[in-house]
């Protein structure tokens, strides 16, 4: 399997994986200590699903 068309990296794997299990972990790896990370661990807190959302769409975007 060729790896030129992959749209993902390894890592970018490795980060959604996190970011299901562990969402600011996620976004500390994609964007760092930012204020990305502390909206997610709002999002976090208040409900484990947006915290999740929010993960992606960092990882996606980025």
């Amino acid at each position: 399997m060729s790896t030129e068309n992959m749209p993902f990296t390894e890592s970018d794997i490795c980060k959604i994986i996190l970011a299901i299990f562990l969402p600011p972990l996620g976004v500390f790896l994609e964007k760092g200590c930012d204020c990305d990370l502390l909206i997610n661990i709002l999002l976090c807190c208040l409900g484990y699903i947006p915290g999740i959302i929010h993960a992606l769409y960092i990882i996606f975007k980025y």
